[in-house]
Order: structure tokens, then sequence, then C-alpha cells
């Protein structure tokens, strides 16, 4: 309890007393603790001790009357920091509950809007029933009116560029742009999978009936709004896609504005599409209420003033009227409207891709969701130095994802312009070569260590696109990340780091030496979890034959990773690594080679109010052997993405016959593997059984947990699951707080099913779960206990294992407060398997 404490007029203090006493501080004193407590704030410290013996102002206060200070100093120094959460917490629902009101408002006007074009259009219909039963030559003509197609109509003349259109311009984009982010100009609908609430990005939606693909958002920002439009001015920053922001012209207008001229190119995120570029006018300006306006459109027709001709290799697509209203929010940072307007020209794409070009979806999560993300996450860094995810140094490990971003995209895009040219096929085209041996691609890479340039002279990409159906891209990247073994071959790893150091490197034949393990480093991640970067270390414990020139070392690759969340519509997927050095110094030479993903569901945009995303209903099974529920169906099975693969492989210039033979043979083994892989997780390939993949005479998932609780019950007399009925056995099994696994009655048992608390705690998927073996998990003692302690189970049917630590398939040590292990028997009353239960288990 903190004692009463009045202030003085003098600057002292006055403080009550347990037994009701007052006491007295002098401004002396009330300065001398208040610097005793910043110096020393642990009550017990032995510094504080020594300090109050050698200050001549607190050695005249009772060690009681301190101690009691230094309580009441703690306790308002909590109320202070929870009366300034509150504060924030208050300003930041105040400005919420406003920004909702608003939308409230706007969708109120769509609403009557909406009821005002269906009675028009009812009127119109009745009128044109009418029309059809007059035979009157007056009639049909006036009728015949309304039906003018968009190619009837003439042509728009050419826009005038010369300044003083360039301001009109500018002003019609504005009006534009406000109808959309605060008006009814376009019908926007939620954007799919979103759950609005506290701690959501903001409202996210896609445009549903309009030219091209839009999204909208809007949501509270920590920064006040001249930063947060100097931030999304900085394009490439923040939105990984674009490839290049030129400003040619900028002029001021008279109301204090000012017009840029703009040339804009983004990268094509697959190899069978060509990049686009855009023309843009960009508008500054400032409204009357005090908000900032940042808005954009492209210039494509226009007339006397600068113009952009058509650039090679790239697609000129349109920017509709788009851009960012900033209002200054009460008591600090800023309430944020996002309109993205793009039409990008899908008739330029294989049909099969133009799904990326026509989803307002992927427009709104690659985009309009990116602005958000990047600008919440600096205002955390800002506010919260030390909880914002990306540790002490957020502006450099932001620039190293930016690096590994960046080198991945010129990889697949390979762009003449910066050096890359094709290299002959060797008859067949699924992988392509390019080889880049320019400067600046070597300065770009990093390839001089500390000024003393790689022996490497020459960086060379190999690259493919591939079609998969039926596997959900997040499952797919996980298992890559998770099981690199299954796809990677570690000799071209080893080669791959030594090719970026200053010294020489000899090429090495497939599977050279003998390797360890790899283990996952986490370095660092946004808020929200959909970004993190990591550190895998590839412990290589081989020796290379005497004539390689590469010593036996431990490999680092940077790697980051993102879309991982399978419950988020229309995410893309990437896994981008690159070799560095263990020193990983800021100007490390960095070579990305990854995976990208894209989904090419056409029905991303539309909502689905029934969509369920439970891996345990898509693993019930019923007569027919397979049953889905709601739109789980279409979501894992039924779908269709595509695939990019590129991997930059730096060489000596005379060496490049030998390296593109092995890189064209590597992404060819790596393009089976994935599609091995693939395979293994899709739905269709094992029924409903969605990735899970049962060995030969494992039961259907629904029949093995009946078999599970009904042993339960026999061995330990007790209930495993709170709920009755079959129908949600496996269900409430899958959903059980503990980690439940089940492995085989080998020699070398294995396991063959988990529930998900079971597949978190192993940090495993259910197809890779039927590789890890039971004595993996656990340490020496662990294994001795479990060889000393198995015939018990066998015998008796059940064992009782004390707390203990054990590892997941990421080597990650897990503690946990007691394990249950009991026989599983079949309907037949034989021994089918033996269940684990990891109670109370937790990383550790």
């Amino acid at each position: 309890m903190m004692a009463v404490t009045s202030s003085c007029k003098d600057g002292g203090m006055k403080m009550q007393m347990d037994n009701g006493k007052y006491v007295r501080y002098t401004p002396e004193q009330v300065e001398a603790l208040e610097r005793l407590y910043h110096e020393c704030p642990k009550p017990s410290s032995m510094r504080r001790q020594q300090l109050i013996r050698d200050c001549p102002i607190l050695s005249n206060i009772e060690p009681k009357q301190i101690k009691v200070w230094f309580q009441n100093r703690r306790c308002r120094e909590k109320q202070r920091k929870e009366a300034s959460r509150l504060q924030t917490v208050n300003r930041k629902l105040t400005a919420m509950n406003k920004l909702l009101m608003e939308e409230n408002d706007r969708l109120q006007k769509q609403v009557s809007q909406l009821v005002y074009e269906n009675s028009y259009f009812r009127q119109q219909t009745q009128n044109a029933t009418l029309a059809t039963t007059d035979t009157s030559c007056d009639s049909v003509v006036t009728s015949g009116q309304h039906h003018l197609t968009p190619q009837q109509h003439p042509p728009q003349p050419p826009r005038d560029a010369s300044p003083a259109g360039l301001l009109s311009i500018a002003e019609e984009t504005l009006a534009e742009f406000l109808s959309k982010a605060t008006g009814t100009a376009v019908e926007w609908v939620q954007l799919p999978g979103m759950k609005p609430g506290p701690d959501s990005i903001g409202i996210v939606a896609i445009s549903h009936g309009c030219t091209g693909v839009a999204a909208r958002a809007c949501g509270l920002v920590g920064l006040d709004p001249t930063r947060v439009a100097e931030i999304l001015k900085d394009r490439p920053s923040w939105f990984r896609n674009c490839r290049s922001v030129d400003v040619l012209n900028v002029l001021s207008t008279g109301n204090g504005g000012t017009i840029e001229l703009l040339y804009m190119q983004l990268y094509a995120p697959t190899t069978l599409a060509p990049a686009r570029d855009f023309w843009l006018l960009r508008y500054t300006s400032v409204l009357e209420d005090g908000s900032l306006v940042v808005c954009e459109r492209s210039l494509n027709n226009t007339q006397n003033g600068p113009s952009m001709p058509p650039v090679q290799n790239f697609v000129r697509a349109e920017m509709l009227p788009s851009g960012y209203l900033i209002r200054p929010c009460e008591g600090g940072g800023s309430i944020l409207h996002i309109v993205d307007h793009m039409d990008l020209e899908p008739w330029s794409v294989p049909e099969v891709l133009r799904p990326l070009y026509e989803s307002s979806t992927l427009l709104a999560q690659k985009t309009t969701m990116a602005a958000l993300r990047n600008l919440r996450q600096i205002s955390q860094e800002v506010s919260q130095p030390n909880s914002a995810g990306w540790g002490r140094r957020p502006a450099a490990l932001r620039a190293l994802s930016q690096r590994l971003s960046k080198g991945f995209n010129e990889a697949v895009n390979g762009f003449t312009d910066e050096g890359w040219s094709v290299l002959e096929s060797d008859g067949v085209d699924d992988v392509t070569l390019l080889v880049n041996s320019s400067p600046g691609k070597m300065m770009s890479a990093n390839l001089y260590t500390n000024g003393v340039p790689s022996m490497s002279t020459a960086v060379l990409c190999a690259k493919a696109s591939m079609l998969l159906q039926n596997v959900p891209p997040a499952i797919l990247l996980r298992f890559l990340r998770e099981h690199r073994s299954e796809w990677a071959d570690r000799s071209i790893d080893a080669y791959s780091a030594a090719a970026i150091k200053a010294g020489p490197c000899n090429m090495l034949g497939p599977r050279a030496g003998s390797f360890g393990d790899q283990v996952i480093l986490p370095l660092a991640h946004t808020i929200e979890h959909e970004e993190f970067m990591e550190v895998i270390k590839i412990e290589n414990m081989g020796h290379y034959r005497e004539d390689m020139m590469m010593p036996a070392a431990d490999i680092f690759l940077l790697q980051l990773c993102s879309g991982v969340d399978e419950n988020a519509v229309g995410t893309c997927a990437e896994l981008v690594f690159a070799p560095i050095d263990a020193s990983f110094s800021d100007d490390a030479p960095i070579l990305p080679s990854g995976f990208r993903i894209i989904p090419l569901d056409s029905r991303m945009d539309t909502p689905s109010p029934n969509r369920t995303l439970d891996l345990a209903s898509a693993l019930e099974v019923g007569p027919a052997g397979s049953r889905a529920s709601g739109d789980n169906a279409g979501h894992s099975g039924n779908t269709k993405s595509v695939m990019t693969i590129a991997f930059q492989f730096a060489f000596e210039i005379h060496l490049q016959e030998n390296v593109a033979a092995m890189a064209r043979q590597y992404v060819r083994s790596i393009i089976a593997s994935v599609q091995r892989v693939a395979l293994a997780l899709s739905p269709s390939h094992f029924g409903s059984h969605a990735g899970f993949r049962p060995p030969p005479g494992t039961p259907e998932a629904q029949t093995l947990a009946g078999w599970i609780c009904q042993s339960y019950r026999c061995y330990l007399g007790g209930e495993l699951l709170k709920t009755e009925g079959s129908e949600s056995i496996l269900k409430s099994l899958w959903h059980h707080s503990d980690a439940i696994l089940c492995c085989s009655l080998k020699a070398m048992p294995v396991f063959t099913f988990a529930n998900q608390a079971g597949l978190d705690m192993l940090e495993t998927t259910l197809v890779a779960l039927q590789d890890i073996t039971l004595e993996k998990i656990f340490d020496d003692n662990g294994r001795k206990t479990l060889c000393s302690e198995f015939p018990q189970i066998m015998q008796q049917g059940f064992m009782c294992l004390q707390g203990g630590i054990c590892m997941s398939s990421m080597g990650r040590p897990i503690s946990y407060e007691r394990a249950v292990a009991w026989k599983v028997l079949n309907e037949e009353e034989t021994a089918h398997c033996i269940c684990f239960m990891f109670i109370n288990w937790s990383f550790v």
C-alpha cells in the first residue's frame, strides 16, 4: 500500500508512515533521495547502502524512512507509467471512434446511393418493358439511345500538360481521390479474411465492379503527418515491388502545393510477364482543415508538355486517381486514408497469370497494407525501441531485408540495362540462364569486401517459373523453409558461400563432403510477424578433397521469409536467402536466391461468409472417404499458384560454361523436388487429408482419434476429452491444449500423428512429422529413461514420466511439466501405436 505524500511550498515533501505520523523531507533530502533512486533502484543494492553512508544529508534519515520513501517512489513511478499508458490508449480509442463514425457515415451514403440506383434501374427496366411493347418508331429510337457501348464513345482528347493544364489536372485528381477515400465514388467491400479489432492493422477494403483494381485502407499511425508523407513518398523504401521512382520535374502552385512529374518502374513478380512502368503526376497540398494530401494519377494522354516515351522491357500501366489523406490526430499521430487504384494492363500477360493483374486483393496485400505496416513498424521503433521486433538496429536490419528483396527481384527480372544477358539454351526451355559481368552488378552485390574484390568476376542467374495446383502457398513455403535438406544441395551452398569471399574457389561436384544439421537462428520480425529475418547455420563437419581450395567451415545464410500465414487471403509467400560472412557486417556481400509463390485464384476478391481454415475439420472423412466443410475445399483444393525460382552464383569468368551446366542441373533438381513435395502436400492426392499422409496400415484420422481416447480411458481410468460424441472427437483432440503425439511400434519408432499443439511443439508439419524419430526429441537422459521404462508401457499399458527437457525438430529445447504415455489398441485389441501426451510444455 502506498503511503500518503504531499508536496511543500519550499519544494520539500511530507509523507505519512505506517504508524500515522508524518515525516518531513527538506528539498535537499528530496533531491538526494531522487538522485539515489535513479542511481540504485534495487533495494538490496550494496552500492545504495554505501552511497547513503557517504551522503551527510541522507545519513540523518532513518533506514526505515528511506525504505518507505523508496517504496512510495516506485508506486508513484508505476502510477505515472500506467496513467501515461491509459492516456495513450484513450487517445487511440478516441481517434478510432472518430474514424469509425466517419466510416459509418460513408457507408450510410453508399447505402443511400445504392438504394437510389436500385430504384432508378427498376424504373428503367419497367420503361424498357413498355418500350418493347410499343412498336412506334419514336419509342424504338428513344429506347435505343440508352444502349451505347463504351467502344462507341469517341476517344478522349489529349489533356493539356502546360503548367496551367497540370494544375487543372492536379485539382481534378485531388477531387477524384477524395471522393474515393471518403466518399462513394467506388463501391468498397471488406477485404476477405480481415478481422477488425483494436489490434488490427486498420480498415481495409477492395473495390467491387470498378475499372482496374483498387484497394482502400484507413488506420491510425503514431507519426506526425509530415513524417508520414515523407515516408510514403519514398515508395522504394517500403514497396518491395518498386524498382525506382525518378522525379523529373517539380512545380510550385499558388496555394502552397507542389506538383511533381514522376517516372516509376515496378518489378514483374514472375519470369512469365514483363514489368510495369508509370508516367505520373503527384500533387501535394494542404486542405483547409489542415489535412495533408498526396495524390497521384497517370499522364498517359497529354500534349504541350513533358512526356515519357515507351521503355524497352516495360508495359506502360495506368494509375487512376490514388493517394494518401493524412489528418493530424489530437494528442499526436495521424489518421491515414490510402487509396490505390490501377489498371495493370492484364491483356499483356498469359491468360493463366491474369488473376495477378486483375485481383484487388493482391493489390491490397502487396501495396496498400504494406504501406500501413511499414508506418506502424517505424512508429513502434520510435515509441518502443526495445519491443519493435527488429532489435537494437532496426534501420540496419531493414536495409538488409531491402537488399535481399531487391537483389531477388533483380534476378527474377534480369533487365538488360543492369548488364544481364541471356545465355544460349541447351534445347530445353524450362530454365533460363543469364549472366552479368558489369561492374555495377558486382558493386550492387557488394562483392568488394573492405575494398578487396572477391575472385569472382561475374554473376550467373538460373531462373524458372512453374504452375502449382491444389497446394496452399504458405504450407509449401513452410515446408521448404523447415526442411531445406529435402531440396538443397549443401555442397552448392558451400560453393556459393566461398565464391563471394576474397579468395580462390573451385567448382564442387554434387554432394561433396559430409554436412551436419541446420540451425535456424531468429534475427528480427515485424510487428504482426508477417515477415521475419533469420540466420541459417549449416554445420559443415566434413572434409573436402585435396584439390578443393575451400576449407571445411560452417555456412551461414541470411534468410527473409514472408507469407507463411495460410489464413491470409491473397498473400504472396517468399523465401529469399543469401550466403553471408559470419562477421555479419553492414557491408557484407549479398547475392540473394529463393522462391516466390503467388496464388492465382480468381475468387480471391469474392468474400465468403462461411470460410473455415480449420485443419481438424479438413481431416474429417465420411463414408465416401472425402468430405470438406464450407469454403475449405475451395481454399486448399482446386487452387492454382505460380512459383518463381531464381538462384544466383558468383564465379570467375573462365568457369562460365561449368557454372552454367551446374546451375541448370541444380535448378532442375530443385523443380523436381518441389513438384514431389507439392504432390505430397496436395489434399487431392490423399483424398480429404489436407497435408496428412498416413503410411500404409494407418487408420483414418477419425478412427485413430477414437482408439486414442478409448485406450486412455481403459488404462488410465479417466477421460482424455471433455466433449462427447464421435463426430467431435477428432476436432476436440486436434484442439487439445496439451501436445498429443503417436509413434509407431517399430525398432526405430517414428511419429505418425500429432494434434496442433504437438505440431507446434515439434515445429513441424503433418507431412514432415513422419521423418522425426522418437529418440530424436529426447536428450541422453530422456532416452535412457525411455529405454528403461518402455517395457512397462507394453506390459502395464501406460507410463508416467517426470518433467524434463526434449527437443523440437529445429533443435530448440522444450520443457514439460510431466508426460504420459499409453498403448493404443485397435478394434481387434492389439497394439497399434504408442501415444504420448506432454503436459504444460513451453520453449525454454
